[in-house]
This record gives structure tokens, sequence and C-alpha cells, in this order.
């Protein structure tokens, strides 16, 4: 009777574990990857201009919408914006609906809708539905105290955050269809109202312009006030921006498949946490939402969107999407910084940077 030599049967056996190896990497799907710049495709493949023009002016588009998000919102804020004819910017917080605490330090921080006197803004919470005891009852008596709350019917859960993303798209159009930019992160960022307003001035200059020589021009023309400097039609994105390939190895929590996207990079997009739109990109890339193939990792979701309407992203570097170290002076120019979990921290360094005159 034949035996496999030992020496063999390891060479075997490594053999095995390597292609075994390289398949969880996913090493063996590149080969297979369409390239990105010649050949993508995303459902619905035509010219969404003229579509999107009908669905803006409540016309009836010569192509049917591919997919519909059609929120049911148990709750709507709908008298969030009313009457507000110079809203400058609305923050939409995408929260889990658990998380009572961090919403709490929100709204006593960066969130605080009468920051500057003279300028309107507004705050809103995205969340889901989860079937949990007694936490229904708990966000309805919030939303009854706090009247910020934006509930529609989806389960909250992570890979359920484009429903979560396009319900804010949609209640924005509905409900809140003036505002000049619309801004989206999750709950555990620092964010910096007054880095918001001055970046908004000037974006792609951001904060160059503010420092010298700039900078004594800008301190001298109060550079948070009214005036509002980019045309009303610009079609902002931006954040932090990324240009990466898709994850193909097969532990990974963001693996996708080649079925699911077959090219080898994804669209430029800005990280989720924290990104802003003006109210002429939001309008447009929610139509072309009606036209554009669900998915479900939400920051490459709105990337695709954007693409698909032209609107190319901005990118800027005082978005972090990771935490940035903190000390006391290093975060005077910070729009936004991920990684603030906890609330008291949160409101610390908020009013630290507050009383510094960075936040």
């Amino acid at each position: 009777m034949y035996t496999v030599p030992i020496k063999k049967l390891k060479v075997i056996l490594f053999a095995v574990f390597l292609l075994v190896f390289l398949q969880l990497l996913g090493v063996f799907h590149h080969p297979f990857e369409k390239d990105f710049y010649d050949e993508f495709r995303y459902p619905y493949d035509g010219d969404l201009e003229p579509l999107i023009e009908k669905l803006k002016h409540n016309q009836t588009p010569e192509v049917s919408p591919i997919n519909s998000y059609n929120f049911y919102y148990y709750k709507n804020c709908d008298t969030k914006c009313k009457d507000l004819t110079d809203l400058r910017i609305i923050y939409l917080v995408k929260s889990a609906p658990q998380n009572f605490h961090r919403r709490l330090a929100i709204r006593s921080s960066w969130g605080f809708q009468r920051r500057f006197s003279d300028v309107e803004i507004r705050t809103v919470f995205l969340i889901g539905l989860q079937n949990v005891a007694n936490l229904q009852i708990s966000i309805n008596e919030e939303s009854q105290r706090f009247n910020d709350i934006v509930q529609a019917n989806y389960t909250d859960s992570y890979y359920n955050n484009t429903y979560k993303t396009m319900s804010g798209f949609e209640w924005a159009v509905k409900y809140c269809p003036n505002a000049k930019f619309y801004m989206f992160m999750d709950d555990d960022f620092y964010i910096s109202t007054k880095n918001v307003l001055r970046f908004l001035r000037f974006p792609t200059n951001y904060p160059k312009y503010l420092q010298e020589p700039f900078g004594l021009i800008g301190q001298r023309r109060a550079l948070w006030d009214l005036e509002f400097e980019l045309e009303e039609n610009v079609r902002l994105y931006t954040g932090y921006v990324f240009k990466s390939a898709p994850h193909r190895h097969l532990m990974s929590k963001w693996y996708v498949s080649l079925d699911e996207y077959p090219y080898h990079l994804w669209p430029p997009y800005s990280s989720g946490g924290a990104y802003i739109l003006s109210n002429a990109a939001l309008k447009d890339m929610y139509y072309a939402s009606f036209y554009t193939k669900h998915f479900r990792f939400d920051d490459i979701y709105v990337g695709i969107l954007a693409y698909k309407t032209k609107i190319e992203p901005l990118h800027c570097e005082e978005f972090y999407f990771h935490k940035k170290p903190y000390y006391k002076f290093n975060y005077e120019y910070v729009i936004a910084s991920h990684g603030y979990e906890d609330p008291k921290e949160l409101v610390n360094v908020w009013n630290e940077q507050k009383s510094l005159g960075n936040a």
C-alpha cells in the first residue's frame, strides 16, 4: 500500500492552507474586478439630469424610478424649520435609539440651536426602531420634551445606516427644504459650530484664509456673520474624502462580493461620520436616489449618488474620521472629530474650546 511521504504531505497541507488563506484574503477576487474608470455602471444606467429635474418640479419622468424608500415617520418634527427664511444649517445627527446620554450632551454643547444669536441653526436626531422593552416609551418621552427626534420605519442596525441616512435626506426635502446647508454626523462626534460656519464662508481655502496674512482681515469681518458668500446654487459635498477600494477579504466587516460591486475602486466619497451638503447638492442627490440601486454602506451610497450627479467631493483635513489627539490648543480649526463616545468628555472638550473661542 502506497503512503504519501511526510515531507510531501507537509507541502500539500501547506499549499492547501495557503490557498484557503489567500481565498479568505480575497486575493482571487482581484483579477476579476472591473476597471472603475472605464467600466463603471450602476443601475439606473442612463442620464439622470432630466429625470431629476422632472422630479424636482413634481412632474412625471419618462423613466419610472427603480428605487423608493417611502419612509413613514413616527416622529417627524414637522415644525422644526417652519417659517424660517434664513436657516443657515441644520444638523442631522445619526443616533442609536438607546444613546440618550449622547443626545443630551450634544444638546448642551455643539447641538445647541442658539449658539449664535444672529445665525439660525437647527438640530435633529435620526433614529430607527428597535424591539427592546420600554425603549420606545423613553424615546416618546424624550421626543415630547425636546421635539428633535426624527424616527422612521426601519430597523436601527449597522447595515441599515443607508436607510437612516436616506430618511434624513427625505425628511430634509419634505420638512426642511430651505436650509442653506445640511450636516450629517454620528452621535460620537465633536463638532465646532463656529468652525463649521467659518469653513462654509471659504471652503476651498479653510483654514488658510484665517491665518496670516489673511487672519487680520478675517478677524475684522466677524467670520460667522450672516453674510453668505457662496452662490445659492453651488453643489457642495464635503468632508474627509476617501479614494479607496472595496474590501474583498471574507472576514472583514466591510466585505463586498463581486456580485454586489464588481469594480476595483469606489467612487470618491466622504466619511459618513461627518459631512456637509449644500441645498442644491442634497436635493440633486435625493432625487437621484430614485434611480440608484440601494447599497448597504451609507457613505458609499452617498458617494455613488454624488458620482452619478457629477458632484465632486471636496476634501478637508479638518474633518477627522478618527479621534484627533486632544490637548487644549490643537483644536483651533477642527470642524469635526470622531471618538467622543463619552458624553462627559464631549461636553468638557467643547466647553474648553468654547472658552478659547474655537467652538
